[in-house]
């Protein structure tokens, strides 16, 4: 593996000085744990109250999930990478255009969302989603009061920044399943929302190293902001249409069963494709500051690529493997359709891994629009392959659709990384992180060969084998790899200059 040069990270802000491969290790390690416990506590909860709420009542929150997720992505313009890449001589300064910004686009989307709930509602012939969407709208508030923890983002200083954000999912989860165990239905699910959002935005509020202060300034560095962000504007546009024509199909031809069925699926799914936000979120304010170093900037794909590939297909494969248990044993019969398409949807999301990191790379660079590119080839698969599926198939069909298209947009994403990177050394990453997860499934096929049965017992033994034989099989064949990243995270801090 090529090292990544141990220098130390310039900035125009004092702060705590770590070299740069220990920041990016040590961003790698905290943002996994971050991820893994925010996971297991949102999927806990989606079991929970799935089971608490039922198919059909579920069904609403799903469609409220889907409208607040694509009003969220469509406010997701890159603000944020903007503020993480700038070198304003003036980092006060720097941060109040950056929260001023955030706060127009936040005021903005609010009324937005006040507008669209009503017409979503008509859309997805739904009525029932009205009176909890406009009570959600009061996220969006909450989400500006949140932006002090892009401060913490740009200093690498992610230990702190998670410490903060765990608010957020820690007090939705002890809100919402009280609330839904009382019988509260959906607004269980609404009131754990924004308890865990106005939580959070106190706790950065209170942390911000700046003052929360609005400028009229800040207009002037609006058009600077929109020619770096108006490529993800599109790309997380062509993102959420594809999630959302799909589920909008569904609710009128399927019912809502169905979209409760496709809300669990993604679910699941999304405990694979978190993996991609929250590490690239670790590497980006890192190699925006090395982007003209090719040797550094490969030293660090290929380690996280790597890191995230061995969680992914492991994740990937149990799902497929694993789904009809899933379904018999926790969630029950009522879940059924969902089978095949939680193991398609966890499929999918472990191709989506290979290469997942690419954004970091390309944004660092100031080159956008191929992130565009790829979530529009997306789209059109999707609206292609996908969409005609679900019609003439149902869930199954709608779930090979998407593997299909998701297929074709990492094929798309590897004609831009090779501008970067060698694609024979990244398909050399890539065979080396599918091996462990080759002997665990072959156990547990020959387990279902030899042995007969339908019981708990039977499927808690299967996943345990399979996890031992991952891990094990996992230090063993990649222990240099893990060795190389515990050093990293051992390494004694280097002061940063400036």
């Amino acid at each position: 593996m090529t090292e990544l040069r141990d220098t130390p990270l310039p900035g125009p802000e004092p702060g705590p000085g770590t070299a740069l491969p220990t920041r990016v290790a040590r961003g790698t390690m905290v943002n996994g744990g971050f991820l893994v416990l925010i996971n297991v506590l949102g999927l806990l909860r989606s079991v929970v109250v799935a089971g608490l709420m039922g198919v059909s009542e579920f069904g609403v929150w799903g469609l409220l999930t889907a409208v607040y997720g694509t009003l969220a992505w469509l406010a997701a313009v890159g603000l944020d990478d903007k503020y993480i890449q700038q070198d304003h001589p003036d980092q006060r300064e720097a941060f109040e255009i950056a929260f001023t910004l955030q706060c127009v686009l936040c005021a903005a989307f609010t009324v937005l969302s006040l507008l669209a709930i009503p017409l979503f509602a008509l859309i997805y012939d739904q009525n029932e989603i009205i009176a909890p969407g406009l009570v959600l709208a009061a996220a969006f508030p909450a989400l500006a009061l949140q932006t002090p923890l892009w401060v913490f983002v740009r200093r690498l200083e992610f230990l702190k920044q998670r410490r903060l954000q765990i608010w957020d999912p820690v007090v939705s989860f002890v809100v919402a399943i009280p609330l839904a165990a009382a019988g509260l239905g959906v607004w269980a699910a609404v009131a754990g929302t924004l308890a865990g959002m106005w939580v959070g935005a106190a706790v950065a509020v209170r942390a911000s190293p700046y003052r929360l202060r609005l400028r009229r300034s800040a207009l002037a560095y609006a058009r600077e902001y929109a020619s770096f962000s108006w490529p993800l504007f599109l790309a997380s546009a062509a993102a959420v249409t594809a999630g959302q024509v799909p589920l909008l199909v569904a609710s009128r031809e399927l019912g809502l069963a169905a979209v409760g069925a496709m809300t669990l699926a993604t679910t699941i799914a999304l405990f694979a494709y978190r993996v991609d936000e929250v590490l690239t979120q670790s590497l980006y304010p890192a190699i925006a500051r090395v982007k003209d170093n090719l040797d550094s900037m490969w030293a660090a794909f290929s380690m996280s690529n790597r890191l995230a590939l061995l969680w992914a297909v492991p994740l990937g494969a149990g799902a497929v493997l694993f789904a009809q248990d899933l379904v018999d044993h926790v969630f029950g019969d009522q879940w059924a359709p969902a089978i095949d398409l939680i193991g398609l949807l966890a499929a999918a999301a472990a191709i989506n891994q290979i290469g997942f990191n690419w954004t970091a790379f390309f944004r660092a660079r100031g080159e956008t629009r191929p992130i565009a590119v790829v979530d529009l080839v997306l789209l059109a698969g999707v609206l292609a392959v996908a969409v005609p599926l679900l019609l003439e198939e149902g869930l199954d069909g709608y779930g090979a659709g998407f593997v299909a298209a998701t297929a074709l947009a990492v094929l798309v994403r590897f004609g831009f990384l090779r501008r970067l990177f060698p694609l024979r050394r990244i398909a050399a990453d890539l065979s080396r992180a599918l091996l462990p997860t080759v002997p665990a499934v072959a156990a547990v096929l020959l387990m279902r060969l030899v042995a007969s049965g339908d019981s708990a017992t039977r499927a808690l033994l299967e996943l345990v084998v399979f996890g031992v034989l991952v891990v094990g099989v996992t230090v063993v064949w990649e222990r240099r790899l893990l060795r190389e990243a515990v050093a990293l995270l051992r390494r004694d801090p280097v002061p940063q200059s400036g």
